[in-house]
């Protein structure tokens, strides 16, 4: 559940879905994630999971969500034109 800005230094709390940008992100749960949910280890397929970002007005126009390898999502002031192609995806699912 989303409850506050996904920058740290930011204290919004999340109200309204019609206030600032709301990020679905589809993470790959890896078949570790499987087997501690019980399912059943010959299954092949990797487990999905949806995670829910959301950056007030005021952080959304100076901040973007950046997958970072080892680290996961993180915020990053906007600047320079070059993006990877996470952030092209996380801001292709931005709700």
């Amino acid at each position: 559940m989303v409850s506050k800005c996904a920058n740290p230094e930011c204290s919004a709390t999340f109200l309204y879905f019609h206030v600032g940008k709301l990020f679905r992100i589809e993470a790959d749960g890896g078949q570790e994630r499987r087997r501690a949910m019980g399912a059943d280890s010959e299954q092949k397929r990797r487990m999905r999971h949806i995670e829910f970002y959301w950056l007030c007005d005021m952080c959304s126009d100076k901040m973007k969500l950046v997958f970072e390898k080892g680290m996961g999502i993180t915020v990053q002031p906007v600047g320079g034109c070059e993006e990877s192609s996470e952030e092209i995806a996380a801001r292709a699912t931005a709700a």
